[in-house]
C-alpha cells in the first residue's frame, strides 16, 4: 500500500518499536521550518497485532517542543530504546535564516544539537534538551557547522544508543584573514552508554569526504557484532565503512562501486535484519565466490579478519535512488554478507520517477518492512509516501543475485 502526505515536504524518519510506528518529516519548503509528526498506533495485544499494518496513521501535528528561540528546526533522527521504551528524537537547530554555504565559508558554527523524547510512542514529548556544550564542548570551534542523520538511530546489542551524524571540520585557519583552511565533511557517531543519560561523539570517519549516513548493526557467523556505516558522498559512489568498537571509530572505509549516486549525492537509508534462512555465499555472473576483502587498512582488528570469507547472520536492507545523472526510480537493495566485499544485489525498484530522501525500518518478527521517501511525478519533494512490502517481496524480486564489481546497479531495474 501506499501513504501520501504533500504538498513540499522534506527529509522523512521513522522509528518503531512493537506497538507504533512514528513517522516524521522535517523542512517543510515554501515557509519557516519544523518538524511534523504522524503516528500509526497499534495494540499490543494478540488480535490487534492480526490486523494489517500501515492502515492507521493519525493525524499529522507539528512539534511545537522541537524548537528553540530564534532558529530553525531541520533533519530529524529518531532511536528507540528498548529497555524503557522511550523515543529520543534528535534534530538540529540552526539561528535565524544562516544557510550551511554561509558557515562553512564563515566557520561560524550557527547549529545547536538537540533531542526530546517520548515515553507513549510520540503521543507527546519531553521539553527540548541542547546537547551542544555536552557533546561538542571545546571542539565547537573545529567544527564550522554539523547535522544529525537525517534518517534513524538505532540501538546496539550492547545497549549503546547510535545517532549517525556529520560535520563539516576545520582543519586550521587562515589567521590574518580569520577564515578557515580546508574545510572538509566527515561522518561521525553520537552515542549514550546509559540509556540517554548522558551523550558523546566518536572520532571523526577519514580520510574520505562523507556527509549523510546511516548506520546498522550485523552479526557475522563467529558471532561478533559489527557496526556497518553507508555514507553519501560527492564522488558518484557510496562510501562504505566497518566498526568493531560500537561505532567509535571506523575501518576499511571505501567506495562501493555497486551503489552509485547522483550529482551531488543523496541521502540514502539501511537496515540490518535476520534472515528465516542460512545464507549462501554470494557469487557473481560467473557463478565464482566474490572475493573477500584481502587487504586491511592501518588498525583494522582482527575480528574482522576472522569474519571475512564467513556467511553472515544478519542481512542488510538499503535504499536509495538508482540512476547515476538524477534523483529518480528509488531502489531496494539486498545484502545477504554485508562483511563481504561486492556483495549487493539489482535493484528492485520501489518507486520510478523522481524520488530524493529515504527512511527503512525493519519488523523482523513479522516479515515486514516500511520505506518512508521524497517522491513526486516532477520533482522529487512533492510529497513523502510509505511502502510496506515484505521478505517474500524482496527476495520475489531480487532473487539473492549479486552484481559482480563495477556494474552499474541501474541497469537492472524491476518493475
Amino acid at each position: 500500500m501506499l501513504w501520501t502526505s504533500g504538498p513540499f515536504c522534506r527529509v522523512p524518519s521513522e522509528a518503531r518499536n512493537l506497538c507504533s510506528t512514528l513517522r516524521l518529516s522535517g523542512e517543510v519548503l515554501g515557509g519557516d521550518t519544523e518538524l511534523q509528526t504522524n503516528v500509526r498506533a497499534r495494540g499490543c495485544g494478540t488480535e490487534e497485532r492480526k490486523r494489517p499494518l500501515g492502515t492507521e496513521w493519525g493525524p499529522l501535528k507539528p512539534l511545537m517542543e522541537a524548537t528553540l528561540p530564534g532558529h530553525r528546526t531541520m533533519n530529524p533522527c529518531p532511536v528507540w530504546e528498548r529497555k524503557s521504551g522511550y523515543v529520543f528524537l534528535f534534530f538540529i537547530c540552526v539561528r535565524g535564516h544562516v544557510t550551511e554555504r554561509q558557515q562553512i565559508v564563515s566557520g561560524r558554527n550557527a547549529a545547536r544539537l538537540c533531542f526530546i523524547c517520548s515515553q507513549d510512542a510520540g503521543c507527546s514529548w519531553s521539553e527540548v534538551r541542547d546537547l551542544t556544550e555536552e557533546v561538542i564542548g571545546s571542539e565547537l570551534k573545529h567544527w564550522a557547522t554539523f547535522a544529525v542523520g537525517p534518517g534513524h538511530g538505532i540501538q546496539l546489542q550492547s545497549g549503546r544508543l547510535v545517532i549517525p551524524a556529520y560535520t563539516y571540520y576545520i582543519p586550521s585557519w587562515f589567521f590574518c584573514f580569520q577564515l578557515p583552511c580546508k574545510t572538509r565533511p566527515h561522518s561521525l557517531m553520537i552515542y549514550s552508554d546509559d540509556l540517554g543519560v548522558t551523550w558523546h561523539h566518536g572520532r571523526l570517519i577519514r580520510p574520505m569526504v562523507t556527509v549523510e549516513c546511516e548506520v546498522a548493526e550485523v552479526t557475522g557467523r563467529a558471532g561478533h557484532p559489527v557496526l556497518y556505516c553507508s555514507a553519501r558522498t560527492p564522488n558518484r559512489c557510496r562510501a562504505e565503512a566497518l566498526s568493531t568498537d560500537h561505532g567509535e571509530g571506523f575501518q576499511r572505509l571505501a567506495l562501493s562501486q555497486q551503489l552509485c549516486e547522483p550529482p551531488h549525492g543523496c541521502q540514502g537509508s539501511v537496515v540490518s535484519f535476520r534472515p528465516l534462512e542460512i545464507p549462501h555465499r554470494c557469487q557473481d555472473s560467473n557463478s565464482k565466490d566474490v572475493p573477500t576483502i584481502q587487504q586491511s587498512s592501518p588498525g583494522s582488528s582482527l575480528r574482522l579478519e576472522e569474519e571475512a570469507g564467513t556467511p553472515s547472520e544478519s542481512w542488510l536492507l538499503y535504499s536509495h535512488p538508482t540512476s547515476r545523472k538524477r534523483r529518480v526510480d528509488l531502489g531496494i537493495y539486498l545484502n545477504q554478507t554485508p562483511l563481504e566485499a561486492a556483495c549487493w544485489s539489482r535493484p528492485w525498484i520501489l518507486h520510478c520517477g523522481p524520488c530524493g530522501y529515504s527512511d527503512l525500518a525493519a519488523l523482523e518478527e513479522e516479515g515486514l518492512f516500511g520505506c518512508l521517501f521524497e517522491c513526486g511525478t516532477k520533482q522529487e519533494c512533492e510529497q513523502i509516501a510509505f511502502r510496506l512490502f515484505t521478505d517474500r517481496e524482496i527476495l520475489s524480486h531480487l532473487q539473492g543475485h549479486c552484481t559482480s564489481p563495477g556494474r552499474n546497479p541501474s541497469q537492472f531495474k524491476s518493475n
